[in-house]
């Protein structure tokens, strides 16, 4: 149970402050890693061949793990390799499928969830090549690993921060070790520095107290933050939340939504699909202002011009771009400091401590247990 505080700062609090610091540690720990370096060697060889990579994880940690698919797709294609078998998959459900050629990539901070583990057990018996990205080597997960990339530090709360960008961190190592390179440990920095920004989360937080629910959309690597964001929402500040695909909000989703819903829109990164993914975004915040949704964002700089400031009444957070980084590093790294800073505000706007996961209710704890 993490130590109890009657208030700010939390321990998510601290984590958070943490972050910027802790990235540039662990891609300083990581570069030149021979775990990072055999396992890139084993990503190339399997899209040669046409064998799959698959990312799984559970909770904050599968999150990070769509991230991480994200990342190393993009990195496989940059050197012209193929990068369509490259996929997260929730750990349960890949537990069921055996996969029996290629590399599972699991994300574990601590290495000891039940289904992650039954994933990497089964993978490496049916004679797929295994890896684990989690805290250190002394997990039952690490046993279950050939490849283990080790982050080093561990969260202090149970709403995990550095839980999700720990892996992100480790994934861009391993994606730019793909193309035979190095990420730079202080750009990393730089790029989290510049995301701290808590006065925009305290607005959005203000405007989003009150709601009955909020809805949460992206597309692409957004779409894992968008999950990672409507997790933290409901473990972290105590208010339903759920997460939706950008297109697939405007298919139904709306007919239950009304003043008292919240929207967040997330769109860090059009790259691949410019004023197309601008266009459908743009269409849901009309049809959230037609509602009455109070809608935030979290944008990156350089497409907040595309969002008038009146489609977005509750807020928006900048998503900083930093030069040396692949855009989708940037997208997946860059929004993890604005969604937490976001969750642990409406944590203090709602009166709620984020750290416990509101186990100090015993109903919550014997759920937890069950």
């Amino acid at each position: 149970m993490p130590e109890w505080r009657d208030g700010p700062p939390y321990a998510m609090t601290e984590m958070i402050a943490a972050e910027p610091a802790l990235a540039e540690r662990i891609a300083r720990r990581l570069a030149g890693a021979s775990a990072v370096s055999a396992l890139a060697a084993a990503m190339r060889k399997a899209a040669a061949v046409g064998e799959p990579t698959l990312f799984t994880g559970c909770g904050t940690s599968e999150h990070a793990a769509m991230a991480a698919a994200a990342v190393l797709a993009d990195a496989l294609r940059g050197v012209g390799l193929p990068a369509d078998r490259v996929a997260s998959i929730q750990a349960f459900e890949l537990a069921g499928m055996l996969p029996a050629q290629g590399v599972v990539v699991a994300v574990s901070h601590e290495g000891g969830t039940w289904a992650t583990n039954l994933a990497l057990e089964r993978a490496r018996d049916a004679g797929a090549a295994t890896a684990l990205i989690t805290v250190g080597a002394g997990s039952p997960g690490a046993a279950l690993a050939e490849y283990l990339l080790l982050t080093g530090e561990q969260d202090r709360s149970w709403c995990h921060t550095v839980g999700y960008l720990s892996p992100m961190v480790a994934a861009a190592v391993l994606g730019a070790a793909i193309g035979g390179a190095e990420v730079s440990p202080v750009t990393l920095r730089g790029l989290l520095d510049a995301a701290d920004h808590p006065p925009a989360a305290e607005e959005a937080a203000a405007a989003l107290a009150g709601c009955r629910r909020v809805v949460v959309v992206g597309s692409g690597v957004d779409y894992a933050t968008a999950r990672e964001l409507a997790l933290k929402v409901e473990e972290g500040a105590h208010l339903p939340a759920t997460a939706h695909r950008l297109e697939t909000i405007r298919h139904g989703h709306l007919a239950a939504a009304d003043a008292s819903t919240g929207l967040v829109l997330v769109l860090t990164d059009a790259h691949a699909r410019d004023a197309e993914l601008v266009e459908r975004a743009l269409s849901v915040l009309h049809a959230a202002a037609a509602i009455g949704m109070p809608a935030a964002a979290l944008v990156a700089a350089d497409l907040g011009d595309y969002l008038p400031l009146e489609l977005t009444p509750a807020g928006r957070a900048a998503v900083p771009i930093v030069g040396g980084l692949p855009r989708v590093v940037n997208a997946a790294l860059g929004s993890a400091i604005p969604l937490q800073l976001l969750t642990e505000r409406l944590a203090r706007a709602r009166g709620v401590n984020p750290d416990t996961l509101g186990r100090e209710d015993p109903r919550q704890a014997a759920a937890a247990d069950a």
